[in-house]
């Protein structure tokens, strides 16, 4: 009976342990989605003069910077929560809720821009129901996955993964055919080099890079399963590490291959920006047939509702470990049967309210995808400054490894830094709106817990806040 009673104290603020490494790069990939150039890949053709295939290159190189520093900070604390509890551990409680806080304004809006993606999608092929009806039933479906528990979220989100893998061979394997066949449209080196009707740039290539890495936002949504994964913080870390490098491969080749079927220069995309948007589809149906287009484009609407599954489900478990510390209320950090069903609800309802929204505006898609970006960027700087102080500073784990522990964050927030100063104005005063109210929250919040230091526990360490 004792031990049943034990069980039931315990039962609310503790995840049940259920994914192995397959699940968690599962959720990693579902986030990120294997196609997510196709949205932006005109956009990037043009920026870059043609080099899209390098700019992802690059970015991808700029991102293992982030990934790296979330392998590092995992292994000192592999628990709920992400960048919040590294943040806490190498700068201090004040500087953990703000990541905290910046991350969340990421969390709960990419969902968000996912679900629109799909009803958006939906609407297309069956024009019939208006953009937030599907919008809204995607929440409705995944947020019920969610709901029964993260193991079995990630068995139907295999099943949705693997018909994007699929999807993503068919484009691969018909691109290939047609370049063998036919040959390329532009010159074979030209994704890499520019296509020579704009000139070759670095700057430009780089001013596409602070575009690209959008793409691979999501990765470092792993992380924020910690607690529910069998086999230790390791299994995190190289989860971590490998569905950054597959993806990037996975950008890389796609965007290679959709650049050699470009019936247009990368010059015709910049001076015609209404065609940089469908430009991937345009390649495709070119090239291909129509019958991929709208295989892909099916593909793209279903991923896109099971990529905001993952970033709900991490979202969801970002404002459990908040409430769990006491920096969010209370309630939040409840679970049943280890699913932390309060915060996924909440995660829900946020993120149905503004996608919604965002349907039923024309310039919906474009006001929620000007500020996703700018939480998670100030997260991850955040993320980098805390592998410095926790390794470098204060020297937790013995010397200090100069190159993993400095150099490298230290070039990871320096490529995060020059994307947020990269951003849209707009997006860059939500950022900055956002910051002062999380930092307001902290003032409010420092002055409760110093008029209960006598009668309770400290800063919020441990679960009892």
């Amino acid at each position: 009976m004792a031990s049943r009673t034990d069980s039931s104290a315990a039962a609310p603020s503790a995840l049940r342990r259920s994914l192995g490494f397959r699940d968690l790069v599962v959720y990693g990939l579902l986030f990120i989605a294997p196609m997510a150039p196709v949205g932006v890949f005109g956009a990037l053709d043009a920026m870059s003069h043609g080099a899209v295939a390098l700019v992802y290159l690059v970015a991808t190189v700029a991102m293992a910077f982030t990934a790296f520093s979330y392998a590092q900070m995992v292994r000192v604390a592999p628990q709920a929560g992400s960048v919040f509890t590294y943040a806490r551990k190498g700068l201090g409680e004040g500087p953990g809720l703000i990541a905290g806080w910046m991350a969340m304004l990421d969390y709960l809006l990419i969902p968000a821009v996912a679900y629109l993606f799909s009803g958006i999608a939906m609407h297309a092929l069956v024009p019939a129901v208006p953009a937030w009806v599907w919008t809204a039933l995607a929440v409705v479906v995944t947020t019920a996955l969610n709901l029964r528990g993260v193991r079995a979220a990630a068995r139907v989100g295999f099943a949705v993964l693997a018909m994007e893998l699929l999807v993503l061979l068919v484009f691969l394997v018909a691109a290939v055919t047609v370049l063998v066949l036919h040959g390329p449209r532009r010159g074979w080196l030209s994704p890499l080099t520019g296509d020579g009707s704009l000139g070759f740039s670095a700057a430009a290539v780089l001013g596409a890079v602070s575009v690209a890495v959008l793409s691979y936002l999501g990765f470092d949504a792993i992380a924020s399963f910690a607690e529910e994964v069998t086999g230790g913080s390791e299994r995190v870390a190289r989860a971590v590490l490998f569905c950054l490098a597959l993806t990037g491969v996975l950008f890389i080749v796609q965007t290679y291959l959709a650049a050699l079927l470009m019936p247009v220069s990368s010059a015709e995309l910049a001076a015609d920006p209404a065609a940089q948007g469908p430009a991937f589809y345009d390649a495709v149906e070119s090239s291909v047939g129509d019958w991929l287009h709208d295989l892909v484009a099916v593909s793209k609407a279903i991923g896109a509702a099971f990529a905001a599954l993952a970033g709900q489900a991490a979202a969801g478990r970002l404002l459990f470990a908040m409430a769990r510390e006491r920096r969010l209320p209370r309630a939040l950090a409840r679970t049943s049967a280890g699913t932390p069903r309060p915060a996924l609800l909440v995660a829900a309802a946020v993120t149905l309210v503004a996608a919604v929204w965002a349907a039923r505006r024309p310039d919906g898609l474009g006001q929620l995808v000007s500020v996703v970006d700018i939480g998670a960027l100030a997260a991850f700087t955040l993320l980098h400054a805390s592998v410095v102080g926790w390794f470098v500073v204060k020297r937790k784990e013995g010397p200090p490894n100069w190159w993993k522990h400095l150099v490298v964050p230290v070039l990871g927030a320096a490529v995060t830094l020059a994307v947020i100063a990269e951003a849209a104005w707009t997006a860059q005063l939500v950022g900055a709106v956002w910051l002062v109210v999380g930092l307001g929250l902290l003032v409010v919040q420092r002055g409760r817990r110093a008029g209960i230091t006598a009668s309770g526990p400290g800063d919020g360490v441990g679960p009892g806040g």
